[in-house]
């Protein structure tokens, strides 16, 4: 039985250019970069030039990155560095939005019982999509910081960060965006966005886990989270991973030069799961037809758990997911389900597929084809399609 990956959204197989360029460094290069010695200063030389690398991807420039243990990570480093530079501005005010990562909304959490005013945006329902407009509207002249992620990590929609960046800029309020989902699989230019923050994840481009980046504009006096030696310019202490952080530039390095071509390919197939679900009835698309990630695909079916879903489907050769793998042992429905207006009893028959290129278009056939009959396998089964079906509830459409 062929076995189809598609939950890259959570993690992604490392690439053989990633493994080639860490494997020097699991053992031969093994000096630690701080070393002043030839062996440390040869592994200090490899961190400069990822360091390149990755600034380079994002066309930053290479003292605006810090490397971190990964996205989230990242994200709290940003949130909370704003936030103690607004404080002694007596600024207090956060504004980011309902369908952010945990990693942004526990750390916004976490600063509203320290006296931190948090306003969360409300998306359009269906798609999730915030407007620069929303933002322009809820920043008030307290405000310190506006956190909106690049692309939301369960429905896959790209946001307008571009548009949002500029009003921030224009209100000089700092803007944070977790772009985790987005470097590697969509253009990120961040002279070009204008973001004073940006986070990022190896482990979701072909890279290793365990590692990750932060932007950090030029000028922003980043605050610790770890203290103790000088690593990071002082601004994350720790041995540096060096492995990881040389398969990461390698990963992004292969994500960037082939993104367009691996776009397109993806697209197209996303496009075509996108069709062929359809075809289950009873279904709706979550997140934004147009603005949405190259290999999203985020359904919900009436009238099932979508746990029962991941489990049947993995038994048959498909690996995906309800979400975010960050929330995979709760039982409750997704927050962003709920946020985009899915009922709860809807919410629970999600099924999120996140592809990357080597899912082919023979391999959507086949995970629709599988779908179709574990969803009507399901449904057959369920007291709640029953009810539906005598009439007791109206079924979703598409929209």
């Amino acid at each position: 039985m062929k076995y189809i990956y598609a939950d890259n959204g959570a993690t992604t197989r490392m690439s053989d250019a990633a493994v080639a360029a860490m494997l020097p460094f699991l053992q031969d290069c093994y000096g630690n970069p701080s070393s002043l010695h030839s062996v440390g200063q040869k592994a200090a030389e490899a961190l400069v030039k990822a360091r390149e690398t990755v600034a380079r991807c994002l066309n930053a420039d290479p003292k605006e990155i810090t490397f971190t243990s990964g996205g989230s990570e990242a994200d709290n480093q940003a949130i909370l560095t704003a936030a103690a530079l607004g404080r002694k501005k007596g600024k207090t005010h956060i504004i980011s939005t309902t369908i952010e990562h945990h990693a942004v909304l526990h750390t916004l959490n976490k600063l509203a019982k320290e006296g931190f005013e948090v306003t969360l945006l409300p998306v359009t329902p269906g798609t999730g999509l915030v407007t620069a407009e929303q933002v322009r509207d809820a920043i008030r002249d307290d405000t310190c910081l506006v956190s909106v992620m690049f692309a939301n990590n369960e429905i896959g929609t790209i946001e307008p960060v571009k548009e949002i960046a500029a009003v921030c800029k224009e209100k000089k309020v700092l803007f944070h965006t977790d772009a985790v989902q987005a470097v590697g699989h969509v253009k990120v230019d961040v002279k070009d966005l204008g973001a004073d923050f940006l986070a990022l994840s190896g482990h979701k481009f072909h890279g290793p886990k365990g590692v990750g980046a932060l932007y950090c504009r030029r000028g922003i006096l980043l605050q610790s989270l770890i203290e103790g030696g000088a690593q990071e310019r002082g601004k994350r202490a720790g041995t540096e991973n060096l492995a990881a952080i040389v398969g990461m530039a390698a990963a992004l390095e292969e994500s960037v030069k082939n993104l367009d071509e691996t776009a397109r390919r993806t697209t197209a197939v996303r496009d075509r799961l996108i069709k062929g679900l359809r075809a289950v009835g009873h279904c709706v698309l979550n997140g934004d037809r147009e603005n949405r990630l190259p290999g999203n695909v985020n359904y919900c079916f009436e009238g099932i758990e979508g746990e029962s879903l991941l489990l049947l489907l993995d038994d048959r050769g498909v690996a995906a997911s309800s979400g975010s793998a960050c929330t995979s042992g709760s039982l409750d429905p997704s927050h962003v389900l709920l946020a985009i207006g899915r009922p709860h009893e809807i919410a629970h028959g999600s099924l999120r597929l996140s592809i990357d290129e080597t899912v082919t278009e023979e391999d959507a056939d086949y995970i629709v084809e599988q779908v179709k009959e574990v969803v009507g396998y399901l449904r057959n089964m369920s007291p709640v399609w029953r009810d539906l079906k005598s009439g007791k509830t109206a079924f979703i459409t598409e929209e």
